[in-house]
């Protein structure tokens, strides 16, 4: 019985050990280069600022709640929660969990956009934050 119970608690753990993805699995840099890959194209820094800095008919724009430039503490536009810097010169720990960018990403391009962010939108987001240095 209990060589059972430790199998099947061992199988519900790979299982669930499978489907996950594990914090500093990735870098900015290479979140950079895949979605660059996927949009066929380097990410554009230039481009990726205008985008970040622009209301898509929304209320909001991506600096409303990551400030302009994002290299300070930002604060959510409705709730008032404060946000660690985006700019990855200026947050380590930013986009180095490739969950946690796919997540904020589909959720803020749907908040900002009210629809899912383009591979290219996304290259060119990811340049403009990588290019930002102190």
């Amino acid at each position: 019985m209990t060589s059972l119970r430790t199998l099947t608690l061992a199988a519900l753990c790979a299982l669930a050990a499978a489907g996950t993805s594990h914090a500093a699995d990735t870098t900015a840099a290479q979140q950079l280069a895949h979605w660059s890959a996927q949009a066929g194209s380097p990410g554009n820094a230039d481009k990726g600022k205008v985008f970040f800095n622009t209301r898509h008919g929304g209320e909001w724009s991506c600096a409303s709640c990551h400030g302009t430039p994002p290299t300070a503490q930002g604060k959510h536009a409705s709730t008032g929660k404060p946000i660690a810097p985006l700019a990855p010169a200026f947050n380590p720990k930013a986009f180095t969990d490739t969950a946690k960018v796919d997540k904020w990403f589909r959720r803020n391009c749907n908040d900002v956009l009210s629809r899912e962010c383009t591979a290219v939108e996304k290259a060119d987001v990811l340049a403009y934050l990588n290019a930002l240095k102190p």
